[in-house]
């Protein structure tokens, strides 16, 4: 912007997960050969002086969300990792055609189509049931580098009908002009694809159990 049962976290799995970084649910920019990174509001004036300034583009972009809701890991596992019906409900998804399964993994050809961009690119999709589905593109050619990943855990003790979710993109366009339009409508994109995939839990699975709480937000602690 995927499937088999019984299969557990190993520990390369847990490996990875821990090597996770969350930012805090802000979207953030970072310049290239600076290790240092800034919160969106803090640097909007200088995207209006870059804007224009296409020698010096800020290319790298990651956005990350926490939210506790009302599904379970498995519906929400479930919803997320069915890749070839993404262009049904995720937004700005033209088209979602998986070309290869195989246990815990998927490729497969996604097109998105939003002003100004109308791209196809090759996703690589690693799936863990129900903890947790990772998508690198392969290709190249709309990306230097795009990773999403979505991980699942138990939310509230007392309600086994809750999880809460993690949501990380972090992406890199290859042109620049990309890049710089990316710094005025991305964070807007990723939140309503964040959105989209738990409207569609609701849609597949009924009613939540509880509305969505951004646990980032107020450093919300879970209560059982």
């Amino acid at each position: 912007m995927i499937l088999t049962k019984g299969y557990s976290v190993g520990s390369n799995v847990n490996f990875f997960l821990r090597r996770i970084i969350c930012f805090q649910g802000h979207y953030l920019n970072r310049n290239e050969g600076d290790r240092a990174t800034h919160c969106q509001c803090h640097i909007s004036g200088q995207q209006n002086r870059n804007f224009f300034n296409l020698t010096k583009p800020s290319r790298r972009r990651e956005y990350c969300g926490r939210q506790l809701v009302g599904f379970s890991m498995d519906q929400m596992f479930e919803v997320v990792s069915d890749v070839e019906n993404y262009y049904k409900f995720v937004p700005w998804c033209k088209q979602s055609i998986v070309l290869r399964r195989s246990p815990g993994h998927l490729v497969a050809d996604l097109k998105v189509g939003f002003p100004p961009i109308n791209e196809s690119y090759t996703s690589n999709v690693t799936i863990v049931k129900p903890y947790l589905v990772k998508a690198e593109c392969m290709d190249g050619r709309l990306f230097h580098h795009l990773l999403t990943l979505w991980r699942f855990s138990p939310g509230l003790k007392r309600k086994q009908q809750t999880c809460v979710v993690d949501f990380q993109i972090s992406f890199e366009f290859r042109s620049a002009l990309h890049s710089q339009l990316s710094n005025l409508f991305f964070d807007q994109v990723a939140r309503q694809m964040e959105g989209a995939f738990i409207r569609e839990a609701g849609r597949r699975h009924g009613p939540a159990t509880m509305e969505p709480r951004n646990l980032l937000l107020k450093n919300q602690a879970l209560k059982s």
